[in-house]
């Protein structure tokens, strides 16, 4: 495998999806999809932004993942030797700063905090010493920050600031899915004796907690969006959610089968959420609270 193919599998394109539909989000507000600098922001938060967010997490993580029965695969991450990932770092470091360098340029100097804030979100979560990912609840807050996506691409488009009751839903969504990779690495967690939240508080409860935000998330689209198609797709889900919960899978690990069906079943439906908030633009006119 030579070095490009090794930066982009520990990319994760199977996750590439969440970056690229909250950055396309303020763009659902009008953007002429033939300027460039639209494309240069899709690039980076494409796999610029997830080489170092999850090639630090990788390194870091390195000893864990080598239990994984989900890593090395293009859904969920390399499984790259550590001198490889080691070796990558000064990549996606010097990615970020030329980045840094066209953001500022195409948009002013507020993109520097803006990166700046990108990074040290990853640094705190990431820290081989007291990083956020092995403190609860904080590693349930720190991907939070995800939203700074959003604020990016407004930015560098020039679009309308995304309403906040559209950040609210958004940071539900990003709890939500960060449960979800919990519940996905609990057992190689377990055995390393890793802290997460879902560690913590055990694969059932844990999956309650996604099932009630999961339905939180679809009735508050339907109601403050009038968005019953993406809020149905979210309330249609709850039962499936439902029944892994009582009935198939309960607290039982998954199969690498299992989590391969379950990435691409993200990425279809993240694709299909994409077009639907750029076609209907219902996210950026919320009809209540106003």
């Amino acid at each position: 495998m030579n070095a490009l193919t090794t930066a982009l599998k520990v990319s994760r394109p199977g996750l590439w999806f969440q970056t690229l539909w909250l950055y396309v989000l303020p763009l659902a507000a009008g953007a002429d999809w033939r300027d460039p600098v639209v494309w240069v922001g899709l690039f980076y938060v494409g796999f610029p932004l997830n080489l170092m967010v999850y090639g630090w997490n990788d390194y870091v993580d390195w000893e864990i993942d080598q239990e994984n029965p989900r890593k090395d695969s293009w859904l969920f991450g390399a499984l790259a030797p550590k001198e490889t990932l080691r070796k990558l770092i000064p990549v996606w470091v010097g990615l970020q700063l030329v980045f840094a360098g066209i953001f500022v340029a195409l948009d002013s100097w507020r993109m520097v905090a803006l990166m700046a804030g990108i990074v040290a979100v990853n640094a705190t979560y990431n820290a081989t010493i007291g990083g956020l990912r092995g403190r609860p609840p904080f590693d349930l807050i720190n991907p939070i920050a995800y939203l700074l996506v959003v604020l990016l691409s407004a930015w560098l488009n020039d679009t309308p600031q995304v309403p906040w009751q559209s950040l609210a839903y958004l940071a539900a969504f990003c709890l939500h899915a960060q449960l979800i990779g919990e519940v996905m690495d609990y057992w190689p967690d377990k055995a390393s004796g890793r802290v997460t939240s879902a560690t913590v508080l055990g694969v059932k409860p844990t999956k309650w907690l996604i099932l009630v935000l999961v339905a939180i998330e679809g009735l508050a689209l339907g109601l403050m969006f009038d968005d019953w198609v993406m809020g149905g797709m979210l309330l249609i889900a709850v039962p499936w959610l439902l029944a892994d919960l009582l009935f198939i899978w309960k607290d039982r690990q998954y199969s690498r089968t299992e989590y391969t069906l379950a990435g691409l079943g993200m990425n279809a439906a993240g694709l299909v959420s994409m077009l639907w908030v750029l076609y209907s633009g219902s996210l950026m006119n919320p009809v209540w609270p106003l």
